[in-house]
């Protein structure tokens, strides 16, 4: 069987000179969970109850979840998950500092998803939605732009057309939306709010992954567009 992956283009703030990265334009805006993997075991006639499924694929993810924290490294056949630790350290007798080190992990594909991605084929369909776009995330306190964000301090939104206007109106602003899709907004006033960057106050979030999401009626100038316009980072944000 053959896949194919739209993409859409973007401008790489990491590069100098206009260059493009792609992002992959994805069916749906919703992660797939246990229970949409358990419903699409049964589509395909598995004799097992949707619930024992369901139940398996939880206490796999428990296990891992479990095995991980004991400091293994754990391979399934989709992905391989090592532990890792980030920072620096000033000297060989100083100690773990939450502040300065994050516990996370590297995540590879597994050489049996490396495979599956042979069946792939991609389709470029332009650069996205007419400019505007969320093209860094940057952690103010560590100075990371990998994907991890830390609760109650500041994170640099870099991108175009992002500017949040009008301030104040109901419904727009800067959101975290979790794995159930609940969009979690900042709620303190934006330290920074400009067309190309952004400075918002990650709100006190539990640890976990989030899409962010900015919603905003900017355009250009004093243009304002007359339905509000859904921005979102095509990366994931971790909080640890």
């Amino acid at each position: 069987m053959k896949f194919l992956w739209k993409v859409w283009l973007r401008i790489n703030l990491l590069i100098a000179g206009n260059k493009y990265s792609a992002a992959v334009s994805t069916v749906s805006r919703k992660a797939l969970r246990n229970s949409d993997l358990a419903r699409l075991l049964i589509a395909e006639r598995s004799e097992i109850k949707y619930e024992t499924l369901l139940y398996i694929l939880d206490q796999i993810d428990r296990i891992i979840r479990e095995q991980v924290q004991l400091g293994n490294s754990v391979l399934t056949g989709t992905a391989q998950f090592t532990p890792r630790i980030t920072g620096v350290w000033d000297s060989p007798n100083a100690k773990f500092n939450p502040a300065i080190h994050k516990i996370g992990l590297h995540i590879i594909p597994s050489a049996e998803m490396r495979a599956a991605f042979k069946d792939i084929s991609v389709e470029v369909l332009g650069v996205k939605d007419g400019g505007a776009f969320i093209g860094l995330i940057t952690d103010t306190t560590t100075g990371l732009a990998d994907g991890t964000m830390t609760s109650g301090d500041d994170i640099m939104i870099e991108g175009e057309k992002i500017r949040v206007l009008p301030e104040g109106d109901a419904g727009l602003g800067v959101f975290f939306v979790n794995s159930e899709g609940e969009e979690i907004p900042v709620t303190r006033r934006l330290t920074q709010n400009d067309p190309k960057k952004i400075l918002a106050r990650v709100p006190e979030l539990p640890a976990g992954q989030y899409t962010l999401r900015v919603i905003t009626r900017y355009t250009s100038g004093t243009v304002l567009l007359k339905e509000p316009r859904i921005i979102d980072y095509d990366r994931p944000l971790v909080v640890n």
